[in-house]
Order: C-alpha cells, then structure tokens, then sequence
C-alpha cells in the first residue's frame, strides 16, 4: 500500500491518497511512513500548521533516515509557503498610506499552565528557538517586541493571535491622533473637576470633566539621571550617569474626549486649587512626595471605577532595544534632562496603548 501512496502522490492524485493513508494507519498505527503521508495530506490541502505538528513529531520519534529526510523537506516546504506568504499580506498591508507609519507590535504575559503551550507556538510563529522564545513572552505586564512599519507589525500581530499568542499592535498615526494636556491644578475636583491645564500648543486654559468619563488611569516612575563622578579602573576618576530620582506620572484617560489628561509630581501646583495636604514648603521634594500620594488618595475616592495600569517599568525596559525609533514619537514629557531619553516616549507609548486597548481601537 505504501507504494501506491506514494504513486498516488508522485502523480497529484490527492484523492486516491487521502483514501489510502487512513487505511495504512488503521493497518499499521506504528508505520511512520504512514505518519508521514498523514502529513503530507494535511500540506497539500492547506493545513500547515497540523502538518508541521506532524511533522515534528516524527523528528522526534524516528530513527528512519528516508523518512527524517523527507520531513525535514516538508517541513522546509511548509517555511517556504509561510515566507511567501508574509511577504505577501506584508506587502498588501504596506501599500494602503496609513499602514506605512511607524508601528509597535506588544507581547501581553502569559503565565500559568498555558505558558509552555503558548511558548512553542510563539517559537513556531516567529521560527525561534523555544529558549529564546520563553525569555521574550513576558511573565507580567507587557514587552515590545518589535518596531516598524505599521502593516508589518499588523501582519505578524495577525499570525501571534491566530496562534494563540497574545499580542496587540498599534501605529504611530494611532497614537499621535490622541490629545495630551499637561494638568497643572485641580481647580474644583467634585461633584465635577475642574483642571487648569496645557494643550500641545503652550496653550493653558481650563478643562471640566465628569468623574466617570475616566475610563482608565495609568501610572509610572520616570528615572531622573545624573552625571557623577566614580572611582573607576585603577582609580581613575569617571564620569558616569546614574539614576538620582524618579519622577512621578499619572494619567487620566478620557475616552469620549479621546484626551489624556498628564499629571507630573513636579510641576504639579499644590499650592494652588483643591487643597491635598501640606503646601508649605511646595517646592522640598519631600512635600512634593507627600503631596503627591495624597493626590493619589484623591483619585482614588472620586475613580473607584477606573482601572489602573502600573506596571511601565517592566515595558519600558523591554523597550531599550528600539530607543532610537521611540526618540521619534513625541512624549508630551518634559523633564530637565542634558540628554534625551527613551524612558520619556515610552511612558507615552504605554499610556497611549493601554488607552486604545481600552477603548478597543487595536488589535
């Protein structure tokens, strides 16, 4: 019967096969031929990834060199057919004029009993090895992962969710459409608030809300460095940058408004508007501090129903590696540096995507 599988094959007769092969697999459970043709069967009629699952399962099991050859051949077909494939819905995805924007492409954790599953399945998706695969999907929060145009990253994001890998993905043009005001004081803060704040433009004016148009509230630390001087090899004074401080963030997202209000621990005006706690001494960074958590304790009594995204830290080191392309996006942050620093448009990019993933814009 092999031999007639393998003409029927040998000749595109693919229904003279598909015939066959469950005959020789009832017949002979152990044969890996049989396996294999089993494979082949589901190649040929488009089902690549049961066929891959096959495929290595028999890489594992047998010994047999004709066949190892022949899956090692398939499986080489089968990448073939997904390259082409990409390449293509890549390019089609590229050629509308908005999908040529930059775009960031995110890895959302995974843990629990699914986590060794959904490791090979990123492996397979993105033809890694399964060490390098478990190190890059996320234990918590979320990881970029990778940077370019926004069709590509569309295309990739496409072929992650379809294989159960979650992921998410957004485009620069996304992300820039969002307004940002800088909030400087809470003028009122209930039944209605009331803020003093900036555009994009330098230009200040007041903004009113209602409390429940706060969908979301997303907070993080920002690193403040510093140049100092070290001891450094044999002794020799260098100069190095350090971290000194933390800026505090917290914004507000306002979804009907497609605004995000940006409040900073720094130039936040407690000595003016709603009272929150201490205002002598505004300016001691200490009182700042205090200030600042009593703010938070403010937020928290009048949004208890927003949700709050606060793990940055993990995502904007997993954004280090595309510190370049982030220096592109404009951060609304502006923090005293001498040089300029990733951290700043990551803060945006995490707030600017936790606030399209909540409002359902993306992927």
């Amino acid at each position: 019967m092999l031999d007639e599988i393998a003409a029927a094959f040998a000749r595109q007769d693919y229904h003279t096969a598909a015939q066959l092969v469950p005959k020789l697999l009832a017949q002979s459970p152990q044969n890996p031929w049989a396996h294999f043709f089993a494979g082949r069967l589901k190649e040929v009629s488009g089902q690549l990834d049961a066929a891959t699952t096959i495929y290595r399962q028999l890489l594992r099991e047998t010994t047999n060199p004709k066949v190892v050859a022949q899956v090692r051949q398939g499986i080489q077909r089968i990448e073939a057919t997904q390259k082409s494939r990409r390449q293509a819905a890549i390019a089609q995805a590229t050629a509308e004029p908005n999908n040529n924007a930059p775009g960031f492409l995110v890895l959302e954790a995974v843990v629990g009993d699914d986590r060794a599953q959904v490791v090979q399945r990123f492996a397979d998706v993105m033809k890694l090895d399964a060490y390098t695969a478990r190190l890059l999907i996320p234990n918590r929060g979320w990881r970029l992962y990778r940077v370019g145009p926004a069709g590509e990253q569309q295309v990739y994001g496409q072929e992650l969710r379809a294989a159960g890998v979650p992921a998410f993905w957004a485009s620069q043009t996304e992300i820039e459409a969002i307004q940002v005001f800088r909030v400087h004081t809470f003028q009122t803060a209930g039944p209605k608030a009331t803020v003093v704040c900036q555009n994009a433009h330098d230009q200040t004016g007041f903004l009113s809300f209602d409390w429940s148009e706060v969908s979301q509230r997303v907070e993080g630390l920002l690193p403040i460095f510093e140049q100092v001087l070290d001891l450094g090899y044999r002794n020799r004074l260098e100069r190095k940058e350090e971290t000194q401080d933390y800026a505090h963030f917290c914004d507000l997202h306002l979804p009907g408004r497609r605004s995000i209000l940006r409040i900073h621990d720094s130039s936040y005006r407690f000595d003016q508007g709603v009272a929150v706690a201490n205002q002598a001494d505004a300016l001691d960074r200490s009182t700042i501090r205090t200030n600042w958590n009593q703010l938070m304790a403010l937020l928290d009594r009048q949004m208890p129903h927003a949700q709050t995204w606060s793990q940055f830290t993990p995502f904007a080191e997993s954004a280090a590696d595309f510190s370049i392309p982030l220096l592109r996006l404009k951060s609304h942050i502006y923090l005293s540096r001498q040089t300029d620093s990733y951290w700043d448009p990551a803060f945006h990019l995490y707030s600017s995507l936790a606030f399209l993933r909540g409002t359902k814009q993306i992927g």
